[in-house]
């Protein structure tokens, strides 16, 4: 999907603004400027940065609330995605994103482009050393659905809505799950790629 028809779907089916798509086409070209010295995402994607990792990132407004009280956890954020595509979107400041990032690096693009958007979003490091009481936990590219279930159980304080962008072959990596989920989920097609999809699981914490 070109970028024209990346930005009508933003626009048309997810609900972006105007002013949105201005703050992206700034994320990308940053993005596109980093990534000559840093690896924030692979090279062999840059001349499909909209679809590949913008609206793959941008169809997750889809599963989420941004209603008062709430807060969105980006695991392992890296390059912004999914993170920084959700905080453009959100328009309640009552609504909280914040960005778990472990590379000082990424975590210096993360807040350079939290300047020149003049957006709203906290940027933390590695998620072991926080108390995360987050009612949405996203991830794309971050862990093996193993080790990010753990940390849905373990790390995370509160219920809340895991949402991880995944393969083709998600459904394989549920069945082979060591601990098998035991919670309610559902998988959804991506709109940006006909054999990925979306896991969505409803996390409640034992009190």
């Amino acid at each position: 999907m070109n970028k024209d028809k990346v930005q009508f779907e933003l626009l048309n089916k997810l609900k972006f603004k105007s002013d949105d798509i201005s703050k992206l086409s700034i994320f990308h070209d940053e993005l596109l400027r980093f990534n000559k010295k840093y690896n924030l995402i692979s090279r062999s994607t840059e001349s499909d940065v909209w679809n590949r990792h913008i609206l793959d990132s941008a169809q997750l407004v889809k599963y989420i609330d941004f209603e008062d009280g709430k807060s969105l956890a980006d695991m392992g954020s890296g390059g912004g995605f999914p993170g920084i595509i959700l905080a453009i979107f959100n328009k309640n400041f009552k609504f909280h994103v914040k960005l778990y990032e472990k590379s000082n690096i990424k975590c210096d693009f993360l807040e350079n482009v939290k300047n020149k958007l003049n957006l709203s979003y906290e940027i933390f490091g590695r998620y072991q050393e926080e108390q995360i009481h987050s009612e949405y936990v996203v991830s794309r590219a971050f862990k093996k659905l193993d080790e990010i279930l753990r940390i849905s159980r373990e790390i995370i304080k509160v219920n809340h809505k895991l949402i991880v962008l995944k393969g083709k072959n998600a459904e394989n990596e549920i069945n082979k799950l060591q601990q098998p989920l035991e919670f309610i989920y559902k998988l959804e097609k991506s709109i940006t790629d006909i054999d990925s999809q979306i896991l969505i699981v409803d996390v409640k914490k034992q009190k």
